[in-house]
């Protein structure tokens, strides 16, 4: 399945002022292939998350290195957005906005700043708001098939591995593009299909819209949307028999207990890490106690020495040595 770069920009684009729309539509078509984030802060300037950095749009929609001369967000701006998310109903939406997003048809993300409102020391909503963060979704299929001779062994089955990556070097991108594959099967590399559960806490990996995938992850894959973790985890373990559960960004230390039990449950495991190396990971107690006790088999580490999602390096996690792999 492909997927036009350009027509998924466009499926946020109505969610923004006529004025704003129409600076964006009118981008140079190589900017919106590359546009990965839109970010409108109320008085300051309109600015876009590239695969090869930050950019501006100025008033007559051109993109500039600088803020100087950038377009700036006006309040009337932030209310129409708001208005648009929500639908006119921030009521709503008020259990996504105590995350601090709202997951948009399409897969796509909205983040949202402003003066959070909280009950009992618990984030209860987000009022004056004054920020948007629009985080593009994109499907890249195929992007798996580089990694996964290295992820199945040689009798066709899967090992335990985590994806460790910076933010914005497309961990997320193959991890959901792993996934998939993993639930169609590998026939090439003797990987049958398996039944795959997804815990996908920030709506990320399926990008879920009122609960259904907008995302392919396979024809075997459950997925359990804007749940934490280590309860999800244990969910799954328990009442959808995977044979490997996926999730993003484990960190704390319930994360861990979790992904502990569900590989002493003989279920295997894919997950990603923020980090950029090994060194980085060995600093935090919780991930140093998965390194001790060779969790996973594969460490894939992600950069962008090459370009958005570069594998820098995949490590043998028993023996912690590299396999020589720099694939772009």
């Amino acid at each position: 399945m492909s997927i036009s770069r350009q027509t998924t920009l466009d499926e946020v684009l109505h969610l923004l002022p006529p004025n704003l729309r129409e600076l964006l539509s009118n981008l140079p078509t190589n900017i919106k292939a590359s546009v990965e984030e839109i970010r409108l802060r109320q008085g300051r300037p309109l600015m876009l998350g590239l695969a090869q950095g930050d950019r501006f749009v100025s008033t007559q929609g051109a993109v500039l290195d600088s803020w100087e001369g950038a377009y700036r967000i006006s309040a009337t701006d932030v209310e129409r957005v708001t208005q648009l998310v929500s639908r006119s109903s921030l009521y709503a939406l008020e259990e996504e906005l105590r995350n601090g997003f709202i997951t948009l048809p399409g897969g796509h993300r909205v983040g949202i700043t402003g003066k959070v409102l909280t009950e009992q020391g618990r984030v209860k909503n987000i009022k004056y708001i004054s920020g948007f963060n629009f985080r593009i979704s994109r499907e890249v299929p195929g992007v798996a098939d580089r990694v996964l001779p290295y992820l199945i062994a040689p009798e066709g089955r899967f090992l335990h591995t985590v994806l460790v990556s910076p933010p914005r070097c497309g961990k997320t991108t193959l991890l959901r593009d792993l996934v998939r594959r993993l639930s169609e099967g590998v026939p090439e590399l003797g990987f049958p299909g398996a039944t795959v559960g997804v815990v996908d806490e920030r709506s990320e990996i399926a990008g879920c819209y009122r609960g259904i995938p907008q995302r392919d992850v396979g024809p075997r894959t459950d997925v359990l949307d804007a749940c934490p973790k280590a309860a999800g985890m244990m969910m799954l373990l328990r009442s959808m028999g995977p044979a490997i559960i996926a999730t993003d960004e484990i960190g704390r230390q319930e994360d861990i207990t979790a992904l502990e039990e569900v590989i002493n449950a003989g279920v295997k495991v894919l997950t990603t890490i923020h980090g950029s190396s090994l060194e980085e990971l060995a600093d935090r107690p919780a991930l140093q106690y998965l390194l001790k006790i060779k969790a996973f088999q594969r460490l894939v580490i992600l950069g962008r020495s090459r370009g958005v999602g570069t594998v820098e390096d995949i490590i043998d996690g028993q023996t912690m040595r590299s396999l020589g792999v720099k694939l772009c």
